[in-house]
């Protein structure tokens, strides 16, 4: 069985490549540079040229396969609305070829697009707006009334693991360059997190076992305190672990500001009883107090 995967070089999609791979499965690539191709060749990857703005590519790549995981996103923020009508266009071109199929079709999508301040669920619907991730979970979603079998993954803000080049890198980087690890207010706003590799067996379980329709939740520990987050990067460091106020925030934080105040605990329990995933990977706690995050 073939699967063709966007992001396949990334941190996640190649997690998943390898996992796949793992279970006997055949992994088409997406590649748009000549470095992308070198790397998903060392790795044992087919390789499809192409990109997410390049909408026949992408076509050509699902109708090429037995089913496709869709984890590429554009992650510079200064670009997000122009980032999300990508996202969403390709969603739509790939469910377009594969209407009609019966094909899986698993979409990447963040917790943090659901309402904040309490315990969310994979029921819970996103928050909608002209340039919201959530026009991208209402996109595939559609395609399971169109014989796809359409499946969306919500990743935990922090999906750690060796190699993670996202939001805990940056909160080392920051507290590395202030002399400081810091909160917001008493720190009482909750991450939820997940490692890399259980995240990995979780779209291969979505792939095999995903209803038509679904949304998944890839949360291993569904909330954390950041008070605690910043606190063991405090400890690494060895630098103070202090509480800023909303004002102070954004001049210590910058364009992370809203995403160091993020307020999304989520369960993954209906992830967890239908599809019998059991993470088994070390916490984010543990695992960023380890040597490789600094």
């Amino acid at each position: 069985m073939r699967i063709f995967i966007t992001g396949a070089t990334g941190f996640v999609g190649s997690a998943v490549a390898k996992e796949l791979m793992g279970a006997g499965y055949e992994v088409l690539g997406l590649a748009r540079s000549d470095e992308a191709v070198k790397s998903l060749s060392a790795a044992g990857v087919q390789v499809h040229k192409g990109d997410l703005e390049d909408l026949e590519s992408l076509r050509a790549g699902a109708a090429n396969a037995d089913g496709v995981i869709h984890t590429a996103f554009n992650h510079d923020f200064t670009k997000f609305k122009d980032s999300t009508e990508t996202d969403r266009r390709a969603i739509e071109a790939i469910g377009t070829e594969l209407a009609g199929s019966g094909r899986p079709f698993i979409v990447t999508s963040a917790i943090g697009i659901l309402p904040q301040g309490h315990l969310v669920s994979e029921e819970t619907e996103p928050v909608t707006g002209p340039h919201s991730r959530g026009l991208s979970e209402q996109t595939v979603i559609q395609f399971a009334g169109k014989g796809v079998r359409t499946s969306v993954i919500r990743l935990a803000p922090s999906v750690h693991g060796e190699g993670d080049h996202n939001f805990i890198p940056n909160l080392i980087r920051l507290a590395k360059e202030k002399g400081v690890s810091a909160y917001i207010g008493e720190g009482s706003n909750r991450w939820p997190a997940v490692h890399r590799f259980d995240t990995a067996h979780l779209y291969r379980l979505i792939l095999e076992k995903g209803i038509a329709g679904s949304r998944y939740h890839a949360v291993a520990e569904e909330s954390i305190p950041f008070k605690e987050i910043a606190g063991a990067i405090g400890r690494q460091l060895n630098v103070p672990v202090v509480s800023l106020s909303p004002e102070e925030a954004g001049n210590h934080f910058g364009w992370f500001t809203n995403f160091a105040a993020m307020d999304v605990p989520a369960s993954s329990q209906l992830t967890r009883e239908q599809l019998g995933w059991q993470p088994s990977y070390p916490g984010l706690l543990e695992d960023i107090s380890l040597p490789h995050y600094y």
